[in-house]
C-alpha cells in the first residue's frame, strides 16, 4: 500500500518541464480535445522549458501592442534624460558667465568701454540685455531737453528691457515643456501596457481552462514591466522639470533686477544730459 501512495505523490510533483512535455504528446493523439491541448502547449512551454524572465526576454515576448508601448516609455525615458543634461549644463553655464559679466558691469568702468567689448561677441542672456539697452539709449543720447521726450526715451529703454528679457526666459525655458509632459503622460501609457498585459494574461487561462501559474506569468509579468518602465520614463522627468523650473524662475529673478537697475542707472544718465 505504501509504494502506490509514493507514486501518487511523485505524480503531483511532476516538473512543469514535463507537464510541458505530457500536453505535447497529448496533442498527437486524434480527438475532439486536440486543439484545446495544442493551444495549451503552445502558452506553457515557453516559460516551462526556459524560465527566462530577463528585461529582454520579457520584451520579445510581449504583445505587439505591449512592444510598442515598451518602445515608447524608452524614447521618451532617453529623451528626457537628454534634455536634464542639456539643462545642467547651461544653468550652469549661465550661471559662470553672468557672475562674470555683473562682476564686469559693477566695477566702476564706463559703461560704453563694456558695450564696445561685449556688442559683437554677447553670448548670454545678461549681455544681450546690455546690448539692447545701451543700443537704445546711444539712439537716445540727443534727445532733446523736453520733458516728454525725456519721457519717451525712458519708456523706449524699459520697453526694450522687457522685451529682451522675456525673449530670453523663453530660449532658456525651451524643453522644459518636454519633461512636464513626460512626467504627466508616462504613467498612464505605462498603466494602459499593464492592463493589455493582464487581458492577455486572462485570455490565456480562458482558452486553456487552466489557472497553472505557468499560464498567467508571462503575461502578469510583462505588465509589470510596462509599469515599471513608465516610472522610469515619469520619475526623473517630474525631477527633472522641479528643479530647472526653481532654477528658471531663480534666473528670471536675477534678469530682471539686473534690468531694473540698469533701467535706474540709464534714466539718470538721460536726466542729467536734458538739463
Amino acid at each position: 500500500m505504501g509504494r502506490p501512495a509514493r507514486g501518487a505523490f511523485r505524480a503531483n510533483r511532476i516538473s512543469a518541464p514535463v507537464f510541458a512535455r505530457v500536453r505535447i504528446v497529448m496533442s498527437r493523439i486524434p480527438g475532439p480535445s486536440q486543439g484545446i491541448y495544442k493551444m495549451e502547449a503552445d502558452i506553457v512551454a515557453p516559460v516551462a522549458m526556459g524560465g527566462d524572465f530577463s528585461l529582454w526576454s520579457l520584451f520579445l515576448r510581449a504583445d505587439p501592442i505591449v512592444k510598442s508601448v515598451m518602445g515608447v516609455l524608452v524614447i521618451a525615458s532617453v529623451w528626457s534624460w537628454a534634455v536634464i543634461i542639456d539643462k545642467s549644463f547651461t544653468f550652469g553655464r549661465l550661471k559662470r558667465v553672468s557672475n562674470r559679466f555683473e562682476d564686469q558691469f559693477w566695477s566702476g568702468k564706463p559703461l560704453d568701454d563694456l558695450y564696445r567689448r561685449t556688442r559683437d561677441k554677447a553670448d548670454h542672456p545678461m549681455a544681450r540685455i546690455f546690448t539692447a539697452a545701451m543700443e537704445e539709449w546711444s539712439r537716445s543720447k540727443d534727445t532733446g531737453r523736453s520733458e516728454a521726450l525725456v519721457i519717451g526715451a525712458k519708456e523706449r529703454i524699459d520697453k526694450v528691457l522687457n522685451l529682451t528679457v522675456a525673449r530670453e526666459l523663453e530660449k532658456t525655458e525651451h524643453s522644459l515643456g518636454l519633461l512636464a509632459t513626460v512626467g504627466a503622460v508616462a504613467p498612464f501609457v505605462g498603466l494602459f501596457g499593464t492592463v493589455w498585459g493582464i487581458m492577455n494574461a486572462f485570455q490565456a487561462i480562458g482558452a486553456t481552462n487552466d489557472t497553472n501559474l505557468a499560464v498567467v506569468a508571462p503575461g502578469i509579468a510583462e505588465a509589470l514591466f510596462a509599469t515599471a518602465l513608465g516610472l522610469l520614463a515619469a520619475i526623473p522627468a517630474v525631477v527633472g522639470y522641479n528643479r530647472y523650473s526653481s532654477a528658471l524662475n531663480s534666473f528670471a529673478v536675477r534678469l530682471q533686477g539686473f534690468a531694473d537697475e540698469f533701467s535706474a542707472i540709464l534714466s539718470r544718465q538721460i536726466d542729467e544730459k536734458s538739463r
